[in-house]
């Protein structure tokens, strides 16, 4: 392994491993597959198996105990030795911003050092479509194999960046003409279920409990607040994040003809 190349780790799931193979078959260096379930002729797996061997990828055939402990035990049947995923960076993200030719609908997330609740998130920001998903360069969980686990796919097709200063990336998204909207329990925190959200949009999204830093909350455009139906007045990140996203989502689709 050369010198700066990232450490090899083992991910697991076959949504991950599916998802690694589709996006960057390269940073794939072995594939391991539970011999008992080749054996069986799964299908999925076969195709796994099939698309490693068309990339050149050593496929290994391992005994439940042997990819249990590579690999942890929820790893259904299949997992990859791979490069990370270097997240891109602010410049990156200008880049890929301007590629677009539409106003963005992104995703912030602040304080979410949890890998499965980050999984969650991507894997829910996927599914409604988001641009991109941002998040600090510290405080965060990261693209763990746990998270790439929790995404079930998403963390290899998602555009994914990680920024040093927070605050500094609102004020750039803002003269991008891309309002922020956070969400919080704030005396000036207005129902998401009443909100008009621009074509240009980040949603802001903090940690359950402590949720959004001061300085975050200075720089939202918008607050907005999950009407809570029951006694309980939080939800996980996670599904607030799902909650949040698949509204605004069923509220730009009619705005843009799509609906």
């Amino acid at each position: 392994m050369s010198k700066g190349q990232p450490k090899p780790l083992m991910y697991s799931g076959i949504h991950a491993v599916e998802s690694l193979l589709r996006h960057r078959p390269e940073a794939v260096l072995e594939l391991f597959v539970l011999d008992s379930r080749a054996k069986r002729g799964d299908a999925r797996l076969e195709t796994l198996i099939i698309a490693a061997r068309d990339q050149g990828i050593a496929v290994q055939m391992a005994r439940r105990e042997s990819l249990d402990k590579l690999a942890g035990p929820q790893n259904q049947g299949v997992a990859a030795r791979a490069r990370p995923r270097r997240p891109g960076d602010e410049l990156a993200l200008d880049n890929h911003l301007d590629r677009l030719g539409r106003p963005p609908f992104l995703l912030i997330l602040e304080g979410v050092t949890d890998p499965h609740n980050l999984g969650a998130c991507l894997r829910s920001a996927d599914a409604a479509g988001v641009d991109a998903v941002i998040v600090p360069r510290r405080h965060a969980a990261g693209l763990t194999p746990v998270a790439c686990r929790s995404a079930a796919g998403a963390a290899e097709s998602l555009a994914y960046f990680e920024v040093g200063n927070l605050a500094r990336l609102l004020e750039r998204l803002k003269e991008r003409q891309v309002r922020i909207a956070g969400t919080a329990l704030h005396e000036r925190s207005a129902s998401l279920f009443d909100y008009a959200p621009p074509a240009g949009l980040a949603v802001v999204m903090g940690a359950e409990g402590e949720g959004l830093r001061r300085l975050t909350l200075e720089g939202c455009d918008d607050l907005l607040a999950i009407p809570m139906a029951g006694d309980v007045q939080s939800l996980n990140v996670s599904v607030a994040t799902g909650v949040v996203l698949f509204h605004i989502r069923a509220r730009l689709e009619p705005a843009a003809g799509l609906g």
